[in-house]
């Protein structure tokens, strides 16, 4: 998604930092996206991360609503399915939240061409593709995840 050199700044300088500094400098909306990062797509790196928030960012233009909206409106995201932020936030403690925060400050800035615009995904890995994929081709796959533009 970035530049090599631009990445390894990013990390240089995320590493500076404490992932607890760095979760307790951040807004509820901002937190509510890391985690949604962290809960769908921590296994799949900075790439799979990146992905899942340009389609948050996509639904947000979309739907004309906000980050934490998209995240936690019903049934869109699993790990938000009868769970709530006290739930999750331990999830801010992983090694791959640092990204994830970067990612959850910067949701309006992601480059969404990098996902073909697309506003869902599913996991490569599911055994029954969802009610909506049928019949569709994804736009993108990256790591364990296909994109679609609905």
């Amino acid at each position: 998604m970035l530049p090599y050199t631009m990445k390894s700044l990013i990390y240089a300088i995320l590493l500076l930092q404490s992932i607890s500094a760095l979760a307790s400098s951040i807004t509820d909306e901002q937190k509510i996206v890391a985690i949604t990062l962290l809960a769908e797509a921590r296994g799949e790196g900075d790439n799979g991360m990146g992905a899942v928030c340009a389609v948050i960012q996509q639904r947000a233009i979309e739907r004309k609503q906000t980050a934490k909206q998209i995240c936690l409106a019903k049934w869109q995201f699993s790990c938000w399915n009868g769970k709530s932020l006290k739930d999750l936030e331990y999830l801010l403690d992983l090694p791959q939240a640092k990204m994830a925060i970067y990612f959850a400050k910067n949701v309006n800035s992601m480059n969404r061409a990098l996902v073909g615009y697309s506003n869902h995904y599913h996991a490569t890995w599911m055994k029954k593709r969802p009610y909506w994929a049928k019949g569709k081709k994804p736009v993108k796959v990256i790591g364990q995840h296909a994109f679609y533009k609905l």
